[in-house]
């Protein structure tokens, strides 16, 4: 039992691309299958695939580096609402990663979407993590 899916998520990854693997295998779940589909849409990650074996199924993720100089396109992956305190945003007082050339995910009312998305559309949210 995992008391932070969130957190496991982003460590997989994140410890595949220090390890320079092409493709990292995770369990899935919805949001996790939402924080995948948006990070593809950006551009961080190359592909990803849902492959429904078993109970719960998982989630294949194609990492992405630059052909020449092997450079990961995600630099940081950070965790900032956790279990024990969660971080809420208002359209206000929305973060901007590193100046607006990251991203920040938010999980809102109407999806997950990146924290430009949700400025466009005038809603805030739980801010699940920092991609840059």
């Amino acid at each position: 039992m995992n008391t932070d899916p969130i957190a496991d998520y982003l460590t997989r990854v994140r410890n595949a691309i220090k390890a320079n693997h092409r493709v990292v295998e995770i369990p899935a779940s919805n949001l996790k299958k939402e924080i995948t589909k948006v990070l593809f849409d950006k551009g961080y990650i190359a592909n990803y695939k849902f492959i429904e074996e078993g109970p719960q199924g998982s989630i294949k993720i194609a990492l992405k580096y630059h052909p020449i100089s092997k450079v990961p396109a995600i630099r940081t992956l950070t965790r900032v609402s956790k279990p024990g305190l969660r971080k809420y945003a208002s359209v206000e007082n929305m973060p901007r990663v590193l100046n607006g050339l990251g991203i920040a995910i938010l999980s809102t009312s109407k999806g997950v979407m990146t924290d430009k998305e949700a400025r466009l559309q005038n809603v805030g949210g739980e801010v699940l993590c920092y991609v840059y």
